[in-house]
This record gives structure tokens, sequence and C-alpha cells, in this order.
């Protein structure tokens, strides 16, 4: 006589568990590692019903793992990625537009200029350079100004990089040196770069943390290493060529056809909320709201007005040709990963 009340309870706890289960969101990313735990955190104490997963790598391996997962999609959104590698998905259809609740909140030229967008930004990052002040003095190299400094005899061997296929960062310093001299001059400056490149890394801030830690005295990067090594007491000089800086926006999209489309929808209206820019805000100078971005004392207070006129859909549309010559040209200098 006792089952029923067992079937009751049974029920019950079923009942139970599947009101508090919370969805698992596959989230990828090429946001730098020790952010994701901040981000996560604030996310999941806003939605509590919703867990994210993270998939980390750099930005074109970020990029290329989407692509190839295109006919069997894995992700549900993507949370940190460059805005051109998300225009390339964009154009294959992989991407569900949507508008987030604060959309209107978000600068123009930090968007998806379709409505609904495809994608929405959150944060600009910016070519520097990396330069340790202390090995220079040793080694007596002198403090380059701009891009075409480096091209000089003295830093033979001394500077390393971003590789391009592999980094957003190392990406947009290959297209904007494109974009700012002409593809011709562009390409000239690039092999004459390469006869002072030591390696080509497969990270954007590699380079940086190389400088830092004198292993390289110069390291071609993007700001929120340098800012965060040189207050950590790292003897650099955050250098910002006279040319102009190379860009991009770390943006948000959701993915077409995922079964988790509501959660993922709430990670794009987190993502482009006032509480998400408050987190950005401590490390990136220029957000894609305006008006949240605190001064950072290391960089100079005209620091988005040094950034080029930048034509993603031209970045976007000719990637694979740009990486092919570069690969063709430069790729001897490498560096070697697991499996190659």
């Amino acid at each position: 006589m006792f089952k029923p009340l067992a079937l009751v309870a049974a029920v019950l706890s079923a009942f139970s568990l599947n009101a508090f289960a919370k969805t698992d969101l596959t989230v990828y990313t090429a946001l730098e590692a020790e952010q994701l735990k901040t981000y996560k955190k604030a996310f999941e104490q806003a939605n509590p019903d919703i867990e994210i997963k993270w998939v980390r790598d750099s930005t074109g391996i970020i990029t290329a793992k989407l692509l190839a997962e295109k006919d069997r999609p894995q992700a549900d959104a993507v949370w940190g990625l460059a805005a051109s590698s998300l225009a390339i998905l964009d154009q294959q259809g992989m991407l569900d537009n949507y508008a987030p609740k604060d959309l209107d909140k978000i600068g123009k030229n930090y968007r998806d200029p379709a409505n609904p967008p495809a994608w929405v930004g959150m944060d600009v990052w910016a070519a520097t350079i990396c330069f340790n002040s202390v090995e220079a003095e040793k080694q007596g190299l002198t403090k380059p100004v701009s891009w075409q400094d480096l091209t000089k005899p003295e830093y033979k061997g001394k500077i390393v990089m971003p590789n391009p296929a592999s980094s957003g960062t190392g990406f947009l310093d290959v297209s904007a040196w494109l974009q700012t001299y002409g593809e011709k001059q562009g390409w000239q400056y690039m092999d004459d770069l390469h006869q002072n490149i030591g390696q080509y890394v497969h990270s954007g801030s590699k380079p940086c943390k190389l400088a830092a830690s004198g292993e390289f005295p110069i390291g071609i990067s993007f700001e929120y290493p340098a800012v965060q090594l040189k207050r950590q007491g790292a003897p650099l000089d955050i250098i910002l060529p006279k040319e102009g800086l190379g860009w991009d926006i770390e943006a948000t999209a959701v993915m077409k056809g995922t079964a988790h489309a509501e959660a993922a929808k709430k990670l794009a209206d987190f993502s482009a909320s006032a509480a998400a820019m408050d987190l950005y805000k401590d490390n990136f100078a220029v957000l894609a709201q305006p008006g949240i971005a605190k001064p950072q004392t290391e960089l100079p207070a005209d620091y988005e007005q040094r950034l080029i006129k930048n034509d993603f859909a031209w970045a976007s549309k000719n990637r694979d040709s740009i990486l092919t010559e570069w690969r063709k040209r430069y790729d001897g200098k490498s560096e070697k990963v697991a499996g190659q």
C-alpha cells in the first residue's frame, strides 16, 4: 500500500531535478584566459539557469574550428571573437541575426550594420609595440616610434610578432599595413620587416610577454597585455606607431541552429549590457557602448583617434588570399606547435 506514495515521491523528485536543471551553453571564445572566470561568473549570477562551457583558443584557430563545423555546429554562441572573423561566418550563413536589448546604446561603428545585426561589439583592441627598455639599453637599440622604424637593420632578429593565420592580432596587423600603405607597398613593408623577425608566434599576447621577459626586446602585440604587464612591473614602453593602429572589435554572436537559442540570446543581451561593459572597461580603453570606458593611464588620452580607418568588409573578403600570400612569403619563421 506504500507504492503510490513511492511513485508520487519519484515523480516529485524528477520534477524537482528538471525544474532546477541548468542549460549548458557551449560558448566559443578567443578572449584572454584570465578574463573568462570574471565574465562567466557575472553572466551566471544574472542567469542562474545557464552554465557556460567555454571552448577557448586564439582567434584564427577558433575561426577555423567554427568554419570546419559549419555543417554540424557545436557552438551555441560566440562571446569574444574578432568582428572580422564573425563577418566571415555571417557570409557563410552561420549566424542568427539578433538585436540584444541594449543595441541602441552600442556605437554604430562597433556593430554589424544589418538590422537586426549578426554580431554586436564589446570592445576594441589595437596594435601596440611592446619595447623592453632594459634589454634595449643592454643591446644598444634605439626606441622605435613608427612601423617603418621596425625595418631598421639594428633590429635584425630582435622582433617577435603574431602569426596572422592563428592570431587575430596578427591578422589585424597585416590587414592594417595593406590598407595603410596599399597592397604593393604593404607587402614590400612586410618583406623588409621579415628580415628583422625572430619568430612568428601563435598568440597575439605572447609577443608582449616575450618582450616583458627579455627573450626578445621588441614584441608586436596589442594594448591589453602591454598594460597588464607594465602594471605588474615589466620594464615595457608601450609604443603606438605614428602611422596609426590596426584594430578589431571583440564581438558576440548567436550561432544559427543552436538548440539553446533562448539561452544564447540571453548571453547576447548580457554581452551588450552596461553590466558587461563595466567588466570590459577594466581591460580595454575603447568600448562598444560610449561613455563607460575609463582612461588608462598607460595609454594616451587620444588613443581612439589613433585607430586607422578599417575596412572590415574588405579584410573579411580577402582574408583567405592574404593569408595564402603571407604563408608563402614568411611561414618559414613560424613557431612550431604540437602536431606539426
